[in-house]
């Protein structure tokens, strides 16, 4: 086979490929020396060079296209032709998956395919089970996608270098365990950023167009990843355990893509835009994601109840004031992760309280010993009674 030489700007790469377990070949871009190159053909017998301005990432998976001006495109082609056929093997499989949701399932891996643009929400599957085929879902993500889909770990996210993943399709974790409220802020924005900094060990940042989909699995079916109750941008399934394992699937499957590219690209969507990552949000309200609402919202809606009426037992009071402030320097003492938006939405959507008053009100702080210390502040705060939070505590 020839071998290919290109030069991105200043920089000289040879175009290898890299065997893999499986017998296969990944392409790759190798950076390369001139020195290197003239030992190798002779100073006077050397090989041709592509020559191109840079890098970009521009996804298609329809019309692609190698070559944008005298820029390369780093994204790859999916390494497979549509054609017609049968794929009961994958249709099997997602439908196992998405369950009662398999139409928004194809449209889901429609919008990848044919938008890949297109903002889409968080897909997290969970199931404390084992044998569920979460990990087999990724696997299949990566069969359709190639190396446009890439692995993460829990790590990666919290890394300052993501030049690796940043310019990717899909970012998929397998075991997802993110129980820190930044975490989720960092995973959120970047569902809904269009551009986004990239830093690789040794090199300056810069801005790229950012386009990647979040597809995370875990076996914490509480409390993977930090949701608010207000938030939208989940899509959370239960995954039940497999009844028949089939040790050839994975194979399986791979015969039947270029079928299912073929369907994808024929099928109608089910749904139409109704929101920034397309589907209405209360397509996307599942039980699954309810239960890791109430979950992240109860612990913290308790403990708050619990303070107040700890507060009021020793002050003998009925009443407590407090703004959200207040209680989410409590709250992180214990241990528990939350922020002011959580505890605001507690306090006025849970608790239906209105923080109409505002001016000067204690609060009270209780010390190792059990001691009350008064504090004096200033804001608009809310009155908590003691009626309101032994209900809750009921």
């Amino acid at each position: 086979m020839k071998e290919k030489y290109i030069r991105i700007g200043t920089q000289l790469y040879k175009v290898v490929r890299r065997p893999l377990i499986s017998g296969d070949f990944i392409e790759e871009k190798v950076q390369w020396s001139y020195e290197t190159l003239r030992q190798d053909y002779g100073k006077n017998n050397l090989p041709e060079i592509e020559k191109y301005d840079g890098f970009c990432s521009i996804p298609d998976h329809v019309n692609y296209q190698r070559i944008h001006g005298t820029y390369l495109n780093l994204y790859e082609p999916i390494p497979y032709r549509p054609e017609p056929g049968e794929f009961s093997h994958i249709r099997i499989f997602l439908t196992h998956i998405f369950g009662s949701q398999i139409e928004l399932g194809y449209d889901y891996l429609q919008l990848l395919l044919m938008r890949p643009t297109q903002m889409l929400p968080i897909l997290l599957l969970v199931s404390g089970e084992r044998n569920t085929g979460k990990t087999t879902f990724l696997r299949l993500l990566k069969m359709i996608f190639g190396k446009n889909a890439t692995f993460n770990t829990n790590e990666d996210f919290r890394s300052q270098f993501n030049l690796d993943w940043a310019n990717k399709l899909l970012v998929m974790v397998d075991e997802l365990l993110l129980n820190k409220i930044e975490d989720t802020e960092k995973i959120k924005n970047l569902s809904t950023a269009g551009d986004y900094k990239v830093e690789a060990k040794g090199k300056d940042r810069r801005e790229i167009e950012f386009f990647a989909k979040f597809v995370l699995c875990s076996n914490n079916e509480k409390n993977p990843i930090i949701i608010p109750q207000e938030e939208i941008r989940f899509w959370v399934l239960k995954i039940n355990t497999i009844t028949h394992d089939d040790i050839y699937l994975k194979d399986k499957m791979r015969a039947e893509i270029p079928a299912f590219l073929h369907f994808l690209l024929h099928r109608k969507l089910s749904t139409s835009q109704q929101s920034r990552m397309w589907f209405a949000p209360a397509l996307l309200e599942t039980p699954a994601l309810i239960k890791i609402k109430k979950y992240n919202t109860n612990k913290v809606e308790t403990e708050i109840a619990t303070y107040c009426i700890e507060v009021m037992d020793r002050l003998e009071k009925d009443t407590l004031l407090c703004c959200p402030k207040d209680m989410l320097d409590i709250i992180r003492e214990t241990g528990l992760k939350a922020d002011l938006v959580q505890i605001r939405n507690i306090f006025k959507d849970s608790w239906k309280l209105r923080s109409e008053k505002n001016g000067d009100y204690t609060f009270y702080h209780i010390g190792t010993e059990g001691e009350i210390f008064p504090a004096k502040r200033k804001g608009r705060y809310f009155e908590i009674s003691r009626s309101l939070v032994e209900k809750l505590l009921l």
